[in-house]
């Protein structure tokens, strides 16, 4: 944990530490806070691309960087067979991997908009901060 010491024009003394994105969530549901900011689709794809944080949403969907024959993949998990194809419709590609459908956002500049195609249906409910975990 990293602490900054700072002084304002007045001569007041400020302590405090930086909060990621990915840990704010975490902060205000510590406070009991229920209207907790949302995350732009541009810096959630950033996070998770950069391997920084898995995404929860809604209906129990996770996106994560997921490793997949050796290359970096952004793969959603937890989805049921009935939104496959809403899914696919929103940019998501499937592949069949030891036998299992699995869906990932193509990780190209198309990436952040089909991302925030994601969270408009279902929306962001944590944030896990893969570096502290």
């Amino acid at each position: 944990m990293r602490v900054y010491r700072l002084q304002t024009d007045d001569g007041e003394r400020v302590i405090g530490r930086l909060v990621s994105p990915a840990a704010l969530g975490e902060v205000y549901r510590n406070l009991r806070l229920e209207d907790a900011p949302g995350l732009p689709a541009e810096d959630a794809w950033s996070a998770v691309v950069e391997g920084k944080a898995i995404l929860h949403l809604a209906d129990g969907l996770q996106v994560r960087r997921s490793m997949v024959m050796g290359l970096p993949r952004i793969e959603l998990i937890g989805f049921t067979d009935g939104v496959v194809g809403r899914l696919k419709a929103m940019g998501l590609t499937s592949e069949i991997i030891s036998w299992k459908l699995r869906l990932f956002i193509p990780m190209s500049a198309d990436g952040p908009g089909i991302l925030g195609a994601v969270l408009s249906r279902h929306p962001l409910t944590r944030i896990i901060d893969r570096v502290a975990a």
